[in-house]
């Protein structure tokens, strides 16, 4: 008789059959196609679909005292509809397909085109900036303040973050924990978190080499962060928000620098599978000329970089129509 009690969240969309959850699968895979590269916000797709609020609301009544009476008295019934269970299942199951399907492509052109795959990431980031920096309404001097933080943070960040940090894992699960945010964060890539970590080829090479156990440690960690986040981004925005989107967007800029595609390696070290690998590095601007030639190399990363822009613009554009109707 108790479950009577519980009802359905007022969050939650009532779905009535296979097409519906079909809809929930392509949605799904829209946000992980968009979080396997460093740049897109998975948290910004789920803006576009129209299913945000009912993510943000699922993942927040898993950390609710009201689920938790649910399980701890067996009311299993009433714990699945509080979290909305089905329609979590069904976009993870979306998120998963486009990771494994990409991961393969993604790795390839780390390893034989670095230049234009990075120049595609960096136009994605300095799309999304200019997308996000407008959500802020009005431009106070605190907000300028917490941009400028943001940027000067990350900027020094990422020139101490090595290529190779610890394979541990706490580090995993800490890894994870931080990159999962960024799906209930519209303007930040969890992929691009992975960066600043110097774990995301790491992750990549897990996916595409089916390293169970490194997948599962990020896996509880992103769980735990899923969960925690949630809770204090819903407080965050509700309360400062135009603070909050402020700093993240002072974190893209700054964050450029670990983005930008051509590099001189300073100093090398042996990663675990005994290859030589840069541990310092320092931008530059690529030669003009490459043998008496033009060096194309630079049009084909203009052109990536410009692809990466048109992306983002795109789902803009798709998201302000949405919003529109």
């Amino acid at each position: 008789m108790e479950s009577s009690v519980v009802t359905t969240p007022e969050f939650v969309t009532e779905r009535k059959n296979v097409k519906d959850y079909v809809g929930v699968y392509a949605a799904g895979f829209a946000m992980g196609s968009a979080d396997v590269v460093p740049g897109v916000s998975g948290g910004t797709v789920a803006f576009i679909v129209g299913i945000y609020e009912e993510l943000i609301g699922s993942i927040r009544a898993i950390g609710r005292p009201v689920f938790w009476s649910a399980v701890i008295g067996m009311r299993w019934r009433d714990a699945l509809r509080l979290i909305n269970l089905l329609f979590l299942v069904t976009l993870g199951a979306g998120i998963l397909s486009a990771i494994l399907i990409l991961a393969p492509g993604i790795e390839w052109m780390l390893i034989n085109q670095p230049i234009i795959i990075w120049s595609f990431f960096f136009g994605l980031v300095v799309a999304s900036i200019t997308v996000v920096a407008p959500r802020v309404k009005i431009w106070s001097i605190s907000r300028w303040v917490a941009l400028a933080l943001g940027a000067v943070g990350a900027y020094f960040l990422v020139g101490l973050v090595p290529v190779q940090t610890p394979e541990t894992w706490w580090f995993l699960m800490l890894s994870g924990a931080i990159a999962i945010c960024a799906m209930i964060l519209p303007g930040i890539s969890g992929s691009f978190i992975l960066v600043l970590l110097g774990k995301y080829q790491f992750f990549i090479n897990a996916v595409n080499q089916r390293d169970l156990v490194s997948i599962a440690l990020a896996g509880i960690g992103a769980l735990i962060g899923l969960v925690s986040f949630a809770q204090v981004l819903s407080w965050l925005f509700r309360r400062y928000h135009d603070l909050t989107v402020a700093a993240l967007t002072g974190l893209m800029i700054g964050s450029l620098r670990k983005v930008w595609p051509w590099k001189e390696t300073l100093q090398t070290m042996i990663d675990r599978h005994g290859v030589e690998a840069p541990l310092v590095e320092r931008n530059i601007i690529p030669p003009l000329t490459v043998g008496n030639a033009f060096n194309f190399e630079i049009l084909y990363a203009l052109a990536a970089a410009l692809l990466g822009v048109a992306v983002v613009l795109l789902v803009e554009r798709i998201a302000m129509a949405r919003n529109n109707h």
